[in-house]
């Protein structure tokens, strides 16, 4: 398939983008009810799973082969996470040179060629060069062996089981199965301070492709840059912003990022639907949700801890909406057995049934098979949260 890039003027201005369009497509994936919204609020049918990059992100350096299965950010790995009953993928959308979206993690991409490495950075590149690292579709082609820079530092050979081509943002709405939901992260550099022109430009491009191509698909924004979060939002209505936070757990030069407090204000200030945080904040600092929920925002958390299920019960009980995580097949799983849709005998108002206005009802297990062990290893983190 012949891809072009997006040129910025042919994105419709704010004054044609409508109003709240189309929100019954939030009902395709789950079972009870749809997603509501209005102006300001979201309500989730249910506890949603969404896939992290996918079927889950890549840790080169993990003992756990699982997290080398498949390519994150990949077609094969979206496709790998739509055969489990999740409601959305994840993903992370940086827009190249030439204004094409595409779908890339890091800020950087580095490659091995004759024994040294390069790297470039990510929105330098155009979109064909950015298509030339890794695996091609072009029978015979040969890509740039691509190598990834850990949190550490040390730089490692991208090798996992099921490897894939790199993709555009328009190859995802074209070939991930249509009923399952987007969660659009809008990717930006933590240590650059953008220029508002800069990020409309960019967010223009993402949202040229957006509505032209995701039909019915539930799509949901999301960014941890606070200016773009509160951009996309004036840019469109369609379509839900969630503002992403590590809640507290790094500190970051704009304050806005440095807390669920200030995550939460800057919903309210600007209209936002909810907010995704670090597990570890929310964990460490529990009293928040309540002020979260009782704000009418949704609230997802993301992190390491969501590959736990005891971790993932015990956020379903504090009343969080949904969980991002890495292993998919064993929390939906996991989720499955611990929350189920209420039967029709068990509609009158039984222990173990939970209602929330405009959600449905949902029956949750009131006795989760956690071993000792699973809920020693998660007591054991308590300690770990309270610390700052």
């Amino acid at each position: 398939m012949a891809l072009k890039a997006v040129h910025v003027s042919d994105v419709p201005s704010l004054d044609h983008v409508t109003e709240n369009a189309s929100l019954a497509r939030y009902a395709t994936r789950f079972s009870t009810g749809g997603v509501e919204m209005n102006r300001s609020e979201l309500k989730m049918p249910k506890f949603v799973v969404v896939g992290h990059r996918g079927h889950g992100m890549n840790q080169l350096q993990s003992s756990d082969r699982r997290m080398r299965a498949i390519k994150e950010n990949s077609i094969m790995s979206f496709n790998a996470a739509a055969s489990f009953p999740l409601d959305f993928i994840e993903f992370d959308v940086q827009v190249t040179k030439d204004d094409c979206p595409v779908i890339f993690h890091d800020d950087f991409i580095f490659h091995e060629e004759n024994g040294n490495v390069f790297q470039r950075r990510m929105t330098d590149l155009t979109l064909a060069e950015f298509l030339s690292y890794g695996p091609q579709r072009e029978a015979g082609k040969e890509g740039k062996r691509l190598l990834r820079k850990t949190k550490e530092g040390d730089i490692l050979k991208w090798d996992v089981e099921k490897d894939d081509p790199l993709c555009t943002l328009e190859e995802a709405f074209l070939n991930v199965e249509a009923s399952l939901g987007f969660n659009v992260e809008l990717k930006f550099d933590d240590h650059i301070v953008y220029q508002q022109d800069h990020l409309v430009h960019a967010l223009q491009a993402v949202l040229k492709i957006v509505f032209e191509y995701a039909k019915e698909r539930p799509i949901i924004f999301s960014t941890f840059q606070p200016d773009a979060a509160i951009l996309v939002r004036k840019l469109q209505s369609t379509y839900p912003v969630f503002f992403l936070t590590n809640g507290g757990c790094e500190i970051y030069e704009d304050v806005r990022r440095n807390s669920l407090e200030e995550a939460l204000k800057l919903c309210l200030d600007n209209d936002l639907q909810g907010i995704v945080s670090e597990s570890k904040g929310i964990f460490r600092n529990p009293l928040v949700v309540s002020k979260i929920k009782e704000s009418s925002l949704c609230l997802l958390t993301y992190g390491k801890l969501n590959n736990a299920p005891e971790a993932v019960y015990m956020q379903h009980i504090m009343g969080i909406d949904g969980v991002i995580v890495d292993l998919v097949e064993e929390i939906t799983e996991a989720v499955a057995n611990m929350i189920k849709p209420a039967s029709n005998d068990a509609a009158g108002g039984e222990e173990g049934l939970a209602e929330k206005e405009g959600m449905g009802k949902l029956q949750v297990n009131p006795n989760p098979k956690f071993s000792e062990e699973n809920l020693s290893f998660l007591f054991k983190l308590i300690p770990q949260f309270l610390e700052i």
